[in-house]
């Protein structure tokens, strides 16, 4: 099953993605801030889907760290 990590602080948003895909066949891996979904990366997500605003931060720094040690594709949640 391919697995997608989400990192969205907005939990509504969050558990409407999560409900989407999960229905689509994948396993959802959540984060609610740019730290939390870094610890993440270490199960190996086929995919991450990153919210550009996010507490602490933003997405794009999340996405320069994903870049330091993984190519996994990202999409931005804008």
């Amino acid at each position: 099953m391919p697995r997608v990590l989400l990192i969205e602080d907005d939990l509504g948003v969050r558990d409407a993605l999560k409900l989407g895909l999960e229905l689509e066949g994948y396993q959802v891996l959540e984060a609610g801030n740019g730290a939390e979904g870094l610890r993440q990366l270490h199960q190996q997500p086929d995919l991450v889907i990153c919210d550009v605003l996010l507490p602490g931060g933003d997405g794009f720094g999340v996405v320069r760290e994903i870049r330091q040690v993984s190519g996994v594709p990202v999409l931005m949640l804008t």
